[in-house]
This record gives structure tokens, C-alpha cells and sequence, in this order.
């Protein structure tokens, strides 16, 4: 039971890099922020990960805003939850 609790609970740093990648673009559910906060509150390695990515997806957003790029976020994440449901 122990460990079957340690496995929801505690992610690898691969997978906790995957869901901190996966919060800037999706909702995350109960169970991802409670992994990822648990991870992070043991790991330095991925919070300081969390601060880098959030500074690069907060430049890109600003960059694709004074450039006037228009993208449509919506569309593309459809294009990759089908991409990523097809393997």
C-alpha cells in the first residue's frame, strides 16, 4: 500500500519536467499539481528548471506579442494532442 502511495506521489525529474512543461499550455489535474508540488519540495534541480522555463515561455509570449505573430493557440493544441495520441 506504502508503495503503491510513494509511485502517485513521487515523480522521476523526466516526468516532473513533463508536467511543468505541460502547465504553461494546459490545465493540470489534482493528482499533477500535488506530484509536482511534492517533487519540487525535494528537488532543487526542478524548481529551478520550473523558474528557467517559465522566464523562456514568458519571453517567447512577448515576443510573438511585439512582432504581432499571430498564432492560434487553440488550433495547435489540437494539432499536438492528436500528434500525441497517434503513436
Amino acid at each position: 500500500m506504502i508503495t503503491k502511495i510513494m509511485q502517485i506521489l513521487f515523480l522521476s525529474c523526466s516526468k516532473a519536467t513533463s508536467i511543468i512543461e505541460k502547465q504553461f499550455h494546459f490545465r493540470l489535474s489534482f493528482i499533477e499539481k500535488l506530484q509536482l508540488s511534492a517533487h519540487k519540495s525535494m528537488c532543487k534541480a526542478c524548481t529551478n528548471y520550473e523558474k528557467q522555463s517559465r522566464v523562456l515561455e514568458q519571453t517567447i509570449q512577448q515576443q510573438l506579442k511585439e512582432h504581432d505573430v499571430e498564432v492560434n493557440v487553440t488550433k495547435l493544441k489540437e494539432e499536438i494532442i492528436i500528434k500525441l495520441t497517434n503513436k
